[in-house]
């Protein structure tokens, strides 16, 4: 019975340290990536899909991306989604293909970034110590209802902060290094 509260928390767990990976993809650093508009969504044939699912996205150098929309149809609302989208970039259409000029950023911008990155990784801490307690909790209760032995319980909620501990220190590798990519100029 524990077994499966340890693997459940695990696999929360890592699924927290993959959101946050992929938040933290889509943060501007100082060069061009396509995971920056991984949460643009154009509204397309109906509904709204990621930018990705309707354009071929490529990064022809390190300060520019280029969107080729696979139906031209679709350029103006490529075009109006990254308009209104969070990342402050401004796009140009030729009508044939969309470009995105990523500024150089200013070190105040940088500082502000990194600080969004601190926020975030605090978050997915706080998340990941939520599943280590509501895993806790669980084995807390199989041992009051004597389903398991006080030892056994002892033995589970040890192995479930092993994984906390694991899944935190591989969110605070994630921080650092978008912190150094955001800081070098």
């Amino acid at each position: 019975m524990t077994k499966e509260i340890i693997k459940d928390a695990e696999e929360r767990m890592k699924k927290a340290v993959e959101v946050f990976r992929q938040e933290v993809a889509g943060m501007r650093a100082n060069r061009a990536t396509p995971a920056l508009l991984d949460k643009v969504r154009v509204e397309a044939y109906g509904s709204e899909v990621p930018v990705n699912n309707v354009a071929t996205i490529e990064v022809p150098d390190p300060r520019t991306l280029v969107i080729k929309p696979w139906d031209r149809s679709l350029i103006k609302a490529i075009e109006r989604a990254i308009n209104a989208s969070d990342l402050g970039l401004n796009p140009t259409n030729d009508g044939q293909v969309i470009r995105l000029s990523i500024p150089p950023m200013t070190e105040e911008r940088r500082r502000e970034l990194v600080k969004v990155v601190a926020k975030r990784t605090e978050e997915q801490r706080v998340a990941i110590r939520n599943i280590r307690r509501d895993a806790n909790e669980q084995i807390k209760k199989l041992e009051k209802d004597k389903a398991v032995s006080e030892d056994e319980s002892k033995r589970a909620q040890d192995e479930v902060q092993k994984l906390t501990d694991k899944y935190i220190k591989e969110v605070d590798q994630l921080m650092a290094a978008k912190e150094k990519e955001i800081m070098e100029v």
